[in-house]
C-alpha cells in the first residue's frame, strides 16, 4: 500500500456542489481530498482486506445469534432490559430468519502487509459512505480518462450496485413508502441518507425525508410524520443506543415499525463485540486481543486501547503508546462500561495516519474508503482520501 501524490481535478468542488457532495469540506477545512491517492495491488485486496471482511462478518453474525439467547451477554453489552426480547424477536428463532439489514463497516489498522487487525465495527450508523460508493469512483473513471492512472487501474469498490440490489431484495416484505431520517442540520449526515435514499429509488423503492426530530409518537403507539402519516418503514441514521434511552425509546418495540438498520445491530454497534469475538476466536490473525475493562481482566502489555461500549468518531477513546506516552480524546461517551484492545499502529504516511474502511453490503463483502488523520485516534475530521488498484 502506498501514499501517491496526483493533481486533482481542476473542477472537482463544481463537480461535487452540482451532485449535492455538500460535505466536502467542513468548517473551512477539506473533507475530501484527491491531490493524492493510495494504491493497492489486487492481491492486497483480495487476500488482506476482502477475504478477511466477508469471514469477520460471518463471525460477527454469528456472535448476534449467541448474544440474543443469552441474558448475561446482554447485561455486558449494557444494552437496556427492556429491549431484550425486541432485539431476539428481530434476530427470530434461528439464524436464517433475523430482520434484514442493509450495511456495515469494518475500520482496519493495515500496512500493505497482512494480516489487516480490526480495529472496530461500525454496523448501525456508518458514515462516509456517498465518497467510498460512488465520488471515488467518479473520480477514478476521470483520471483514467485524461490518463494520469493506468487504462488497468481498478477500485475495490461493488458498493453501490450491492445497495440497490439489497434494497430491491427487501420489497417482498416492505411496507412503502420507506422514510430515510437523521439529525436536522447535519449536511453529512442528510447527504448520507439522501444518497441512501437515491440507492432505494433506484430498486423502485417509495421513499420520503424526515428529520429525525420531527418523528412523533401517535395515540396507539405509532410513530407518524409532521403530516400525521403512520411510519411503518424507517432508516434511521440515529445510533439505536439513543434511541433506547429517549423520550419515545419505550414505544419502539409495539410500534410496529420496521427499522434500519434492525434492533439486533445494537450488538455489533457496541464496542463490546470485540472482546466477545476475542473470546470465541482467540489468537484469530484479524482480531486485536481485547477484553472488558474489569478487576479480573488480564493484563495487557504497553501498548492499548481504552474504549467506551459507545463511542464514535475515536470519542472518549484513550491510547497507551508502547513507550507509555497518553493520547486521549474528550467526548460525550465517559459514563457506562468501557473495554481494552491490544495497540495496533495505523501506518503514517508524512503527519497522516491512515485508516482502511472495509465495506459490507448486506452479507457481501463491497468496497473500501480511505480516512487519514494527523491524529494516531482517527475523529470525525479525518479526511477522505480515494484509492486505485493498480498493479
Amino acid at each position: 500500500m502506498k501514499r501517491i501524490a496526483i493533481a486533482e481535478r481542476a473542477d472537482w468542488r463544481a463537480q461535487a456542489d452540482a451532485l449535492g457532495f455538500k460535505f466536502h469540506t467542513i468548517n473551512g477545512e477539506p473533507y475530501w481530498v484527491e491531490d493524492a491517492y493510495y494504491q493497492f495491488t489486487l492481491r492486497q485486496i483480495e487476500d488482506d482486506i476482502e477475504a478477511p471482511s466477508a469471514e469477520i462478518h460471518q463471525m460477527a453474525m454469528a456472535l448476534v445469534g449467541e448474544v440474543v439467547r443469552s441474558e448475561e451477554l446482554l447485561a455486558r453489552l449494557e444494552i437496556p432490559e427492556r429491549y431484550w426480547q425486541w432485539i431476539a424477536q428481530t434476530w427470530g428463532s434461528d439464524d436464517t430468519t433475523q430482520a434484514p439489514h442493509l450495511y456495515g463497516r469494518m475500520d482496519f489498522a493495515y500496512t500493505g502487509v497482512g494480516p489487516a487487525k480490526l480495529l472496530e465495527l461500525n454496523y448501525d450508523t456508518p458514515t462516509s459512505l456517498y465518497e467510498a460508493a460512488y465520488f471515488q469512483w467518479l473520480w477514478l473513471e476521470q483520471l483514467i480518462a485524461r490518463g494520469d492512472l493506468p487504462a488497468g487501474s481498478d477500485q475495490y469498490n461493488a458498493i453501490q450496485d450491492l445497495l440497490i440490489e439489497a434494497f430491491r431484495a427487501l420489497t417482498p416484505g416492505l411496507t412503502q413508502p420507506l422514510y430515510f431520517a437523521s439529525v436536522a442540520n447535519h449536511p453529512e449526515d442528510r447527504g448520507t441518507v439522501l444518497y441512501l435514499r437515491d440507492c432505494a429509488a433506484q430498486a423502485g423503492i417509495s421513499t420520503e425525508i424526515i428529520d429525525i426530530e420531527d418523528i412523533g409518537l401517535a395515540v396507539g403507539g405509532r410513530f407518524t410524520d409532521l403530516q400525521h402519516r403512520v411510519i411503518s418503514s424507517l432508516f434511521k441514521l440515529y445510533p439505536l443506543e439513543f434511541l433506547f434511552r429517549e423520550e419515545f425509546g419505550p414505544a419502539l418495540p409495539n410500534s410496529g415499525i420496521q427499522l434500519f438498520e434492525p434492533p439486533w445491530k445494537a450488538i455489533l454497534s457496541n464496542k463490546g463485540a470485540l472482546p466477545l469475538l476475542w473470546e470465541r476466536h482467540p489468537n484469530h490473525p484479524n482480531l486485536l486481543e481485547a477484553h472488558f475493562e474489569r478487576p479480573d481482566a488480564p493484563a495487557l502489555e504497553a501498548g492499548w486501547v481504552r474504549k467506551p461500549l459507545h463511542s464514535r468518531e475515536g470519542a472518549n477513546v484513550d491510547l497507551i503508546m508502547p513507550n507509555g506516552e497518553r493520547i486521549s480524546q474528550d467526548g460525550p461517551y465517559a459514563d457506562g462500561a468501557f473495554i481494552r484492545q491490544r495497540y495496533a499502529p495505523l501506518p503514517k504516511f508524512d503527519e497522516w495516519h491512515a485508516v482502511v474502511g472495509a465495506w459490507i453490503v448486506a452479507d457481501r463483502a463491497a468496497g473500501l474508503g480511505m480516512r487519514e488523520d494527523q491524529n494516531p485516534i482517527t475523529r470525525d475530521a479525518a479526511r477522505f482520501v480515494p484509492h486505485a488498484i493498480v498493479d
